[in-house]
């Protein structure tokens, strides 16, 4: 039992007692006095839970919206980068290989494709793509 719980026992009993002392004609007024204290200890309570559970959804928008990730380092998308463009000979050469240029096209516009996702995957406010701002309302 926490000291708010044995607070609250200590008022029930000093309800009880006063109930006894003045008889049954205050007994609803003592109950709603006692109600009123345990409304209030709940309100308290939810108020806390509610300010803690935005507290963590402004922590976690925060962290969503850093730019780059703090995952996402420059030798990671170096990396990146120099693993494309060394797959882009080979596929250049299948591609142009089998079906020409509609194939050399392709295969090009697949590369590009993967390295636009993952620059917009690193960077995501890259091509003036919305996201919320400090007070919640949206930036473009």
């Amino acid at each position: 039992m926490d000291a708010r719980d044995t607070e609250l026992k200590k008022e029930l009993d000093a309800s009880l007692q006063a109930r006894r002392e003045l008889g049954e004609e205050y007994e609803s007024a003592l109950v709603d006095s006692f109600l009123e204290k345990v409304d209030r200890r709940i309100d308290g309570a939810v108020e806390r839970r509610v300010r803690r559970q935005l507290a963590e959804q402004r922590m976690t928008v925060a962290r969503d919206t850093r730019t780059p990730r703090a995952t996402d380092t420059w030798g990671e998308r170096f990396g990146f980068g120099i693993v494309s463009l060394v797959l882009a000979v080979p596929l250049s050469a299948i591609g142009g290989g089998v079906a020409g240029l509609p194939g050399l096209l392709t295969a090009w516009l697949g590369i590009v494709g993967v390295n636009v996702v993952q620059a917009v995957r690193t960077n995501p406010g890259l091509f003036g793509r919305r996201r919320p701002g400090q007070d919640g309302d949206w930036d473009d």
